[in-house]
């Protein structure tokens, strides 16, 4: 017999939440409400601050997270594929009637989805940053159901222009958007989602409230970083071969507010534009930022697009395959009005961070 939402849902326990206090959340037109152990509530709303909102709405999206041991006896569960260039098992997850359970193969994580149900549970304690990604993507996913594209990509505002950046995994974008937070002025939007939509003066942007997570290449490469690192630590990070360096995976957060100061967030802005990093580290080549149509230049569409990934349930209740990968045409269509630029040559950050201020001292001189 095929295993329903319910046979799951009534082996946990979401009675201890009720007495909680809910974290509510806002993001464009999407509301959340979030519930989940006292003991979780406080690292979880500063995890989200940029779209913590003080009161809820009936139209939600309602999250139940659990703090238990894995439950064991789960119906059994497959692999999601990887995209591309990704190595290791990261999701696995069973289709059941009317829903679908996906299990985060490192932590034991596990999170069950039906109509109007989202439940996180396992060791979520532990696993602050999953529940925050879990969040995440049911914003990502409501506001692709409504038309938006999800691009991959990081991005800063001054509030009248909005700076996107895309590139391959480990393109260099966090750090782009972190050198470009440097400046006075600029909002940080995003680190690795952004939601896009059309609109006559660029493209309407919507970011995801997560801190940026970065590996210690960008936190050597920037002095307002290094206090993520111990001094013995930046130092062995230094001495690295930069192959190696660039490589290297070893995530940390950044507190915006402790990092640039307070109230330098802004989830929502205008896409004016977008540049799609193109660069290599085998060549001497100058840096160049050149305008580029994506109608001429398709092969760039995949440094941009991004699929919703396990979670996501389509407008019709089904849930996407990992075969299923995004279309361009939609993509096309949100960056219409947005003026698109590649940026080839050799990795230079100072160069990037200098086209940056050009950029928007134009626009704050207009």
């Amino acid at each position: 017999m095929t295993t329903r939402v319910s046979d799951i849902l009534d082996r946990l326990d979401l009675s201890p939440l009720k007495g909680t206090e809910p974290i509510f959340l806002k993001a464009g037109d999407i509301h959340l409400t979030l519930r989940c152990p006292a003991a979780l509530r406080a690292d979880l709303a500063a995890m989200l601050a940029p779209a913590v909102v003080g009161e809820g709405a009936e139209d939600c999206i309602t999250i139940h997270v659990l703090d238990c041991p894995p439950l064991t006896d789960l119906p059994p569960v497959i692999p999601w594929a990887r995209e591309p260039g990704k190595v290791g098992r990261k999701d696995a997850y069973a289709d059941l009637a009317d829903g679908r359970l996906v299990v985060k193969v490192r932590t034991g994580m596990a999170f069950l989805l039906g109509q109007g149900v989202a439940v996180a549970f396992g060791p979520a304690g532990q696993n602050l940053n999953q529940i925050v990604n879990f969040a995440n993507s049911q914003i990502l996913g409501a506001a692709q159901r409504d038309g938006w594209q999800i691009a991959h990509a990081a991005a800063v505002t001054d509030g009248l222009r909005g700076l996107a950046v895309s590139g391959l995994s480990g393109g260099g974008k966090s750090t782009t958007i972190l050198r470009l937070m440097d400046m006075g002025g600029l909002s940080y939007v995003t680190n690795d989602r952004l939601l896009l939509r059309a609109a006559s003066d660029g493209a309407r942007g919507l970011g995801v409230p997560k801190p940026p997570r970065i590996n210690p290449g960008t936190i050597l490469g920037n002095p307002r970083l290094h206090g993520l690192l111990t001094p013995a630590r930046l130092a062995e990070v230094a001495a690295m071969d930069k192959a190696d360096l660039w490589s290297l995976e070893d995530k940390h957060d950044v507190d915006i507010d402790a990092v640039y100061g307070a109230g330098r967030t802004r989830l929502a802005t205008v896409i004016t534009h977008y540049w799609v990093l193109n660069w290599r580290h085998d060549t001497d080549a100058p840096t160049l930022v050149r305008p580029v149509s994506l109608h001429d230049r398709p092969d760039l569409l995949p440094a941009i697009m991004k699929s919703p990934g396990v979670f996501y349930h389509k407008p019709d209740g089904s849930f996407l395959a990992d075969t299923e990968t995004p279309l361009p045409a939609g993509y096309l269509d949100a960056l219409r009005n947005v003026a698109m630029f590649e940026v080839t040559g050799r990795v230079d950050f100072d160069a990037l961070a200098d086209a940056g201020r050009t950029l928007f001292a134009r626009a704050m001189a207009t």
